[in-house]
């Protein structure tokens, strides 16, 4: 009997080694690849050999490469050796990655301005980002950028950001609107930490000195502010998004908080935090869903530097260039996006968007939020000219036409989508 009872055991101990082994990944091999290093994608992912065959793994890994920009696309294929584990093969269909920046926009003179820059996105095969601009938007301006999400690990990595930003930016007194001469330089450390597939973190400081100076004749004495500051940023985000090609099906979102200190004894320290929420559904064969929600506060303080601003680059097109500011935003932006022709590497996208927002006034409170100036309604019409295996190779004009009081229209131009 006791003989028995240790063969029968022993069978099933066996009998459930041999069906572990069953589905064990035996390598993790890459194809299609070319400057992306096979190295970095194996340390990405998160299947690796010997580890147990799971095809759900394999999906997040899969959303995770096509969320890289250097991938257009990737899937995957699974065959089973002769020893029963099996092999894993990631293909890989690679984006250019090595992109000029061009973006071109009238100022509030109606003077032209324009922003040129080149990025490489996958610089040593890593998917490090290394580049810059130069902008001419009335002053000159450029920016150096480094970032390195899996610099250290699969899940840290390290950010690095240089700025001398200098344009003329309107500024709102009570009896008067004053242009102003702006020049923000500064260095920001960023570290980037990934928790899992889904949730991510970047923290870090960024030292600036903001300068703002009076433009013609300060009949009216307005004040004029040269000031060295410290700012501790976190940013938070949830990603679920699917990616095949330009479509995007799923939802994401991103809270920024920054706390800003000042050397200025008169200059109060304060906060700003907004979150933005997105959400895409794929529709038939062409069609795209898009919707972002921005809600926004900063400390409210009185005064006319406060820093949500309206602007038709940044959330409702067609309603001009920086033409109000507010210490609080609620801000909601759809679009349907339609493939109007599709072939090899172009395609075609038309859109329909409607674009609404309304500020709280420095020094107001929430019903500000209500009031008829306040609230800006934009339907419009646009087009994409994009292509699949460029990253971010979207040019884009909208056409913003105003149906809210002291409406205006105009067009919007840019690269990749407007969210």
């Amino acid at each position: 009997m006791i003989k028995l009872f240790f063969a029968v055991v022993f069978t099933m101990c066996f009998s459930c080694m041999l069906y572990a082994q069953d589905n064990y990944v035996a390598d993790v091999k890459v194809q299609g690849n070319k400057k992306l290093k096979t190295a970095f994608i194996k340390k990405v992912a998160s299947v690796k050999s010997g580890t147990i065959l799971d095809s759900l793994r394999i999906e997040e890994d899969m959303k995770l490469l096509k969320r890289l920009p250097s991938i257009s696309h990737a899937y995957y294929q699974v065959f089973r050796t002769e020893n029963g584990t099996y092999n894993v093969f990631y293909n890989i269909e690679e984006n250019f990655t090595l992109i000029p920046l061009v973006n071109f926009y009238t100022t509030d003179d109606d003077e032209f301005a324009y922003r040129i820059g080149l990025y490489e996105f996958n610089a040593f095969g890593s998917n490090v980002i290394i580049g810059g601009f130069y902008q001419k938007d009335i002053y000159d301006s450029y920016a150096i950028n480094f970032r390195a999400p899996f610099l250290f690990s699969r899940r840290l990595g390290l950010a690095v950001n240089y700025q001398d930003l200098t344009t003329q930016e309107p500024v709102f007194f009570e009896d008067e609107t004053a242009q102003y001469k702006y020049n923000n330089e500064s260095f920001e450390v960023l570290g980037l930490y990934q928790f899992n597939f889904h949730n991510r973190l970047e923290f870090g400081i960024n030292y600036f000195v903001e300068d703002y100076r009076f433009k013609g004749e300060n009949i009216n004495n307005r004040p004029e502010l040269n000031v060295p500051k410290w700012l501790a940023k976190g940013i938070y985000e949830y990603n679920n998004l699917n990616y095949f090609y330009h479509f995007v099906s799923g939802f994401r979102n991103i809270f920024n908080f920054q706390y800003v200190t000042s050397s200025n004894d008169m200059l109060p320290d304060f906060f700003i935090g907004w979150n933005d929420f997105f959400y895409f559904k794929r529709i038939g064969d062409k069609g795209n869903w898009a919707n972002r929600v921005r809600i926004g506060l900063s400390t409210n303080d009185e005064t006319p530097f406060a820093p949500f601003s309206v602007d038709n680059n940044i959330n409702v097109r067609g309603v001009g260039n920086t033409i109000d500011r507010g210490t609080g935003t609620i801000v909601f932006n759809t679009e349907y996006r339609y493939t109007l022709y599709e072939k090899n590497w172009f395609v075609l996208q038309g859109n329909a968007f409607v674009d609404a927002g309304t500020w709280r006034n420095p020094g107001g409170d929430f019903g500000d939020f209500s009031k008829k100036d306040n609230v800006k309604i934009y339907p419009g019409l646009g087009l994409r000219f994009i292509h699949k295996k460029i990253y971010n190779a979207i040019f884009r004009i909208d056409y913003g036409y105003g149906i809210s009081k002291n409406a205006t229209k105009g067009f919007v131009f840019g690269i990749g989508q407007y969210f």
